[in-house]
């Protein structure tokens, strides 16, 4: 394919598509450009498909790469990217969920999706654009697609004047302190993902942001329609779909009874009779058509049989829920299952929170650390630090299955930053909170929302734990029924697994009382319109409403004191100019006070100290030691301090360790001192006042109004030397004379003195002992 390249212009900006100059061997590759940020996608489509493939095997890789904003990777030993960080999952996550509906269910081909960053202007965020490249990618394979599709971010962002208003795409410097982060993905004719965080957003704001998205996300359908149609003739791939038979359609159809539909209805919440229900019933289904699989010349397979049940089952439930307004556990479309809620339950932790609703049961853990506990990320466009992380795990025996432990997937690191963003808008600000804070939610049982749990049980953990939360934060997960041939829908509150398996839609809402914290959207569908997602979004709120009420009911507001195993942390403000002392020369100060201290003492650079200690003691010894070492005396000042050395003069007072003033001996006390030594001597604590600051620094101390010596205890002091009289002298010579009175001249040149022809033998000078010297002084 020959180089085609075309611009079009977008928001008062100029977008470049270009493709066959890179990755000529791909299925489809195109390259996205704004400004000078450039992203290299390309398609990949197998040719085979692999043995026992039941299911469409897309795979979405996003890398980014450190040579794209000229950075090295932080780690010393280690300069090569490796596995791709949280926050590449993420956005491979984010381009996955709106393109996978789009190709065909019974598509078995492999295929592999990668973003790849080329360049990062850090003006114009990569992912704003990625699933623009995608989808453009794909259009490109010549493979089945129901695109275009593209994706826009939008954010809540002050203007220049400082009001709030909507902007799309906007760069990361104006992202930074907007109330709403929300990417957007559709096609031209509705909305097919949502990814929001947002600090108490609400509805009507919300709406307005996805109507602006979904204009911008018109535009850019456009603009790929025209590219593609400038390349003429696309790849020719065959695809392989999952087999299938007439006769196996026909057989499973007949199977299908309303009477057998009917029969996985209305079990309650009993998730075990439902299962036992289906499982019934799929053996009946093998039963029955075991004859049909004996019989010579036979097509049909296990696999094909597994997907003619779920099929047909799912069409008969969607069918029955559909015309009777009914759910398959007998709730009312708005219902929400029981609730229960617990606090308190795990003793060593700092906080813990158990939430039940149906069979989801959530156990969300508190741990709290010290500032320097945050968790540095090191990423292509940004060396940051995490003061607050939620991770969720979701092992096999929540769902009563047999699975390895190994480490997080992808769906795990998804659910995670979903409960993440939920929380992070209503946590206190490092200064009136600065605890570094992890939150691990774990997931006991699962059948639906087990995301949204994290969130409700990680709410009740941090108020355990006495995290001084703006708000609590609840969640809920609304779900879809639709016919699409009909239009007619309905939309279901608190999803169950098998609701969520078989419906249209998965929309996770969280937020407080006030509004919205965050948003995720997953469709099976083409799209969805705004006024199907304003129904949903007005549903959830009342049923996240319904289930913060009953959160409260258990603990309604952080508990007043926190943990007895949780550390303290004492924070102070020092000088900007006094970091360097409390640091000292290779940091070795500050470790000699955590050493001597035990604790953990972290140094920001406007001067603010936060101090961590296993308790308060031990915090407030390592605050003592820093504000001593830190103090700037003033005339008045009082204070107790050792004396470090004793001179005929007076003695030296370390006033903080390492600074000392001198105590004149004419200070030492309120009467004649005739010795030092009578007064002070070398290690008594002494209790002394500042009596002024000479340039230069030095301190001069007084003990005079402290001494508690009797004078006559002591030997009688030497007596003053006796001034020795001067007399008159009469006036002085330069009284009444002018200077320079004796004549000048006639002196003739000063004689010069002979000098020694031979040269004088030096003796040799003796080594200096610097080490002495230095001892003795």
């Amino acid at each position: 394919m020959s180089i085609i390249t075309k611009s079009f212009p977008f928001l008062g900006k100029e977008i470049t598509f270009e493709t066959g100059r890179l990755a000529k061997l791909a299925t489809g590759s195109v390259t996205v450009r704004c400004g000078d940020t450039i992203l290299l996608v390309t398609n990949t489509v197998s040719d085979r498909v692999r043995d026992g493939i039941d299911y469409f095997p897309l795979l979405v890789d996003y890398q980014e790469k450190f040579y794209a904003t000229g950075k090295m990777k932080g780690s010393r030993f280690i300069k090569r990217e490796g596995r791709p960080s949280d926050k590449s999952i993420l956005a491979g996550r984010m381009v996955d969920r709106p393109l996978r509906p789009l190709f065909p269910k019974y598509m078995r081909n492999d295929m592999q999706i990668v973003i790849s960053i080329l360049s990062a202007d850090m003006v114009h965020n990569p992912e704003d654009f990625a699933i623009l490249g995608s989808s453009l990618a794909s259009m490109l394979t010549g493979v089945p697609f129901g695109g275009p599709v593209a994706g826009v971010r939008v954010g809540l962002v002050k203007n220049a004047e400082g009001k709030e208003e909507l902007k799309v795409n906007p760069s990361y410097d104006e992202l930074i302190g907007g109330r709403l982060d929300l990417m957007v993905a559709g096609s031209e004719k509705a909305i097919t993902m949502i990814e929001a965080a947002c600090e108490e957003v609400d509805a009507e704001t919300m709406m307005r942001a996805l109507e602006l998205a979904h204009e911008s996300i018109k535009a850019l359908c456009a603009m790929q329609k025209e590219f593609v149609a400038q390349c003429g003739e696309l790849p020719k791939v065959e695809v392989v779909y999952s087999p299938s038979a007439e006769d196996a359609e026909t057989f499973m159809r007949d199977f299908m009874t309303t009477a057998k539909i009917e029969s996985v209805f209305g079990h309650g919440h009993d998730l075990a009779a439902f299962r036992a229900s289906v499982s019934t019933l799929k053996a009946a289904m093998t039963e029955e058509a075991a004859p049909y699989m004996e019989k010579e010349g036979n097509t049909w397979t296990k696999n094909m049989l597994a997907e003619l049940f779920d099929k047909h089952l799912h069409k008969g439930i969607r069918a029955k829920m559909l015309k009777e307004k009914t759910r398959l556990d007998g709730r009312a479309l708005t219902d929400i299952r029981p609730v229960s809620c617990e606090v308190g339950l795990i003793p060593r932790t700092h906080g813990s929170g158990l939430f039940n609703r149906g069979a989801t049961q959530v156990l969300s853990l508190v741990t709290l650390g010290s500032p320097g506990d945050a968790q540095v990320i090191d990423e292509m466009d940004a060396t940051d630090e995490k003061r607050y992380m939620h991770h969720y795990n979701f092992p096999g025996f929540s769902v009563g299955e047999v699975s390895p432990m190994r480490g997080p997937g992808r769906r795990e690191i998804g659910h995670g930053d979903l409960a993440e963003r939920a929380l992070v808008a209503v946590l206190p600000s490092k200064e009136d909170f600065p605890y570094t804070i992890r939150v691990v939610s774990e997931v006991l049982g699962s059948n639906g929302s087990s995301s949204m749990g994290s969130v409700c049980g990680s709410t009740l953990s941090l108020l355990d734990a006495g995290v001084p939360l703006k708000a609590p934060v609840s969640g809920i997960a609304m779900g879809l029924i639709m016919d699409k041939e009909t239009g007619e829908y309905i939309v279901l509150s608190d999803i169950q697994g098998q609701e969520d398996y078989l419906g249209d839609m998965d929309f996770k809402v969280a937020g407080t009382e006030k509004g919205m914290t965050a948003l995720q959207l997953d469709i099976k569908l083409e799209g969805l319109t705004l006024d199907i997602l304003r129904k949903a979004i007005a549903q959830a709120n009342e049923g996240r409403a319904f289930i913060l009420s009953k959160m409260l009911e258990v603990q309604n507001m952080p508990r007043p004191e926190l943990s007895q195993f949780a550390p303290r942390i004492i924070t102070l403000k020092i000088p900007m100019a006094s970091i360097g002392e409390v640091i000292g020369p290779g940091g070795k100060m500050i470790r000699s006070i955590i050493e001597m201290t035990g604790t953990k003492i972290d140094i920001d650079d406007d001067g603010t100290v936060m101090i961590t200690g296993a308790d308060m003691e031990s915090s407030y010894k390592a605050r003592d030691y820093i504000q001593k070492l830190t103090y700037v005396p003033k005339p008045g000042d009082e204070f107790e301090g050792k004396v470090k050395r004793i001179m005929d003069f007076g003695a030296l007072v370390e006033y903080a360790p390492g600074k000392e003033g001198m105590v004149h001996i004419s200070e030492m006390a309120p009467f004649r001192v005739g010795r030092v030594e009578d007064i002070m001597k070398l290690g008594d604590m002494v209790k002394v006042r500042v009596l002024r600051v000479e340039e230069g620094g030095k301190i001069a101390l007084s003990h005079k109004e402290y001494c508690t010596i009797d004078a006559s205890t002591l030997p009688p002091a030497p007596p003053m030397p006796e001034r020795r009289p001067m007399g008159d002298r009469g006036p002085r010579r330069f009284d009444d004379r002018p200077r320079h009175d004796r004549p000048q001249g006639d002196r003739g040149p000063r004689p010069e003195a002979p000098r020694d022809p031979a040269p004088r033998e030096q003796a040799p000078r003796p080594a200096r002992d610097i080490d002495s010297e230095i001892d003795n002084l």
